[in-house]
């Protein structure tokens, strides 16, 4: 979808009535977060991942000894498993792709406090 603009003040234009044609997604515009979730969709499988057939905020990638989940909502990641090398290894791709920040331990999320305990997890 093509989307347009009036210029940034102090832009010079040969006439007060042209605008400008995007060439990316802005913060705030609806099609950005579709357009971000599209690019993040396509380097997680990129790197192995794959959709979950019955939640599509959910991704997985598994071998025969480790499996590593990434939970998506709106523009905050989730991102759990078994295997901390490859969570250490998507982090730093995540990084390289999104500059994304790590906020560490999962403390909070969607109005739940989240305790880790040795034996699971509590969620209340």
């Amino acid at each position: 979808e093509d989307i347009y603009m009036k210029p940034p003040p102090g832009l010079p234009l040969p006439s007060p009535n042209l605008v400008c044609k995007l060439q990316k997604s802005l913060y705030g515009l609806k099609q950005a977060s579709r357009q971000w979730y599209a690019k993040l969709s396509d380097t997680l499988r990129s790197l192995g991942f794959q959709h979950s057939q019955n939640d599509y905020s959910l991704f997985s990638k598994q071998s025969a000894t480790s499996i590593v989940l990434v939970a998506v909502y709106v523009d905050d990641i989730i991102v759990t498993g078994n295997d901390s090398a490859a969570i250490t290894s998507l982090k730093a791709c995540l990084d390289d792709k999104f500059k994304i920040k790590d906020l560490g331990e999962l403390n909070f999320f969607l109005g739940m406090e989240i305790l880790k305990l040795s034996h699971g997890l509590v969620m209340t």
